[in-house]
């Protein structure tokens, strides 16, 4: 990055760290006079340290975003945006779909998609307990599993993939622990609903009130805008993929700070001395 910053005319040291980065090396620099904004990702500890700094922060913390799929969606079209969003960088980002809660009668179409269209494996009963032995050893969050692939995710528990292997599914109940578990690994489950509300009621129930991200495939607006004011959340990506937001507000954020530059010249060229003047 820094290297990136030269080439291109920058400042050299864009981008630092400390050797061994601490909640008590992160106070230190949070409290520093000369830092007026703190962007800061990971478990409760660092965001509430962030939020209570005195400063102006930008905290994420956890999520557990669920895709919505009610029977208006284009269910093809669904099934590619979630397996799209899913599987990007093997499913790290923290907006990304990391289960699906579908109405019962578009679940057998959508992964049916899923799987003939979109290079996914449907795990069996005994695969998905394995996974869960696996990814959640102990009950906790293995991170040695964390942003791996799906295919070296299947290759743990002696299961040799399809080389084309993208993301794996299965349908289980929302108390599932593959599907009530933040991952951040392309395993996708699948929850059944009765009708649009019992979808809402277990999409809500999976978010776990993090108010984080959530995401709907719907072509009906009065269920988009019901959805939306039941999960209450930060992000609600609607009939996309989630990755295509964030480059939407990276070059937002890019095109704003452009115009503040370019404003901040021209005020300085205004108040100039001219070359002309005596």
């Amino acid at each position: 990055l820094n290297e990136a910053s030269l080439e291109s005319g920058g400042p050299d040291n864009i981008a630092v760290t400390v050797e061994k980065p601490t909640l008590e090396t992160s106070n230190i620099m949070m409290k520093h006079k000369d830092i007026h904004l703190i962007a800061a990702t990971g478990g409760p500890g660092v965001v509430t340290a962030v939020l209570s700094s005195g400063k102006r922060g930008i905290g994420a913390g956890a999520g557990n975003p669920p895709a919505l799929v009610d029977d208006t969606a284009d269910i093809r079209k669904a099934a590619q945006d979630i397996v799209n969003g899913c599987t990007f960088d093997n499913n790290l980002p923290c907006i990304a779909e990391k289960e699906v809660v579908a109405v019962s009668s578009v679940v057998d179409e959508l992964m049916h998609y899923m799987l003939t269209e979109n290079d996914c494996y449907l795990a069996s009963k005994e695969e998905q307990d394995k996974l869960v032995e696996t990814v959640l050893a102990g009950g906790k969050l293995n991170r040695k599993c964390v942003g791996r692939d799906a295919r070296t995710l299947l290759s743990m528990i002696g299961v040799q993939a399809p080389a084309n292997t993208r993301c794996i599914i299965f349908e289980g109940p929302k108390e599932h622990p593959l599907i009530t578990t933040e991952l951040m690994m392309p395993i996708l489950g699948i929850v059944r609903a009765k009708d649009f509300d019992d979808a809402v009621e277990q999409a809500v129930w999976l978010e776990h009130g993090n108010r984080h991200s959530a995401h709907i495939h719907s072509k009906n607006i009065d269920n988009i805008t019901k959805y939306a004011k039941a999960i209450d959340t930060a992000i609600l990506v609607k009939m996309a993929r989630p990755i295509l937001h964030l480059d939407l507000v990276e070059k937002v954020t890019v095109h704003s700070q452009l115009q503040a530059v370019q404003e901040k010249v021209l005020q300085v060229q205004a108040h100039s001395p001219r070359e002309d003047a005596a």
